[in-house]
């Protein structure tokens, strides 16, 4: 058997590597070398560099590198959440359950986090009905950018992160009042 005191050089290699893998995978490359920017205008000298901005948001593995939720609930951000000053922001605390006849696990769509940042009407009635099962979701149509793939994919993290939506197992039972959806 191996003692815990012959295995601590490895450990600590581990952490070590993890540390700077976790550094690296926060880099983002500068506006004039993202092949989105023109490096030749003279304006890009005026807009925030994404590491500027983005390093000091809390971290995630996936998309921008940012979670942007935990982000929101600390206060980290404070977005604003439409164009019009005039509009009641309702933040919704309700969870629906969808894709409840699939084989991947359960999706469920949190309200809250979404209400938080985004305006009802940024979704309702365009992307989606304000009805429970009116919805006819697809991954083809979200992949090809429509419904959840306006933002997922864009400016929220990205479509390939399944678990983050298909997250509630199959074999245990709804909570109480769970509102369902298609």
């Amino acid at each position: 058997m191996v003692s815990t005191i012959s295995r601590l050089p490895v450990l600590i290699l581990l952490l070590v590597s993890m540390a700077a893998w976790a550094q690296t995978a926060r880099q983002w490359l500068p506006l004039a070398k993202d092949g989105i920017h023109d490096p030749r205008n003279p304006a890009l000298r005026l807009l925030q560099e994404p590491a500027a901005a983005l390093s000091r948001l809390p971290a995630d593995g996936a998309g921008n590198q940012v979670n942007w939720v935990h982000a929101l609930e600390r206060g980290v951000i404070n977005p604003r959440t439409n164009i019009l000053p005039e509009t009641q922001v309702m933040v919704i605390d309700v969870d629906i359950y969808l894709n409840l006849r699939g084989g991947t696990p359960i999706v469920r769509f949190p309200h809250r986090a979404h209400t938080m940042w985004l305006d009802c009407t940024n979704c309702h009635q365009q992307l989606f009905a304000s009805k429970a099962g009116a919805n006819k979701l697809s991954m083809e149509a979200m992949l090809k950018g429509e419904q959840c793939g306006v933002c997922h994919g864009a400016v929220a993290f990205p479509l390939t992160e399944c678990a983050r939506c298909h997250n509630t197992p199959r074999n245990q039972p709804l909570p109480v009042g769970a509102i369902r959806g298609s």
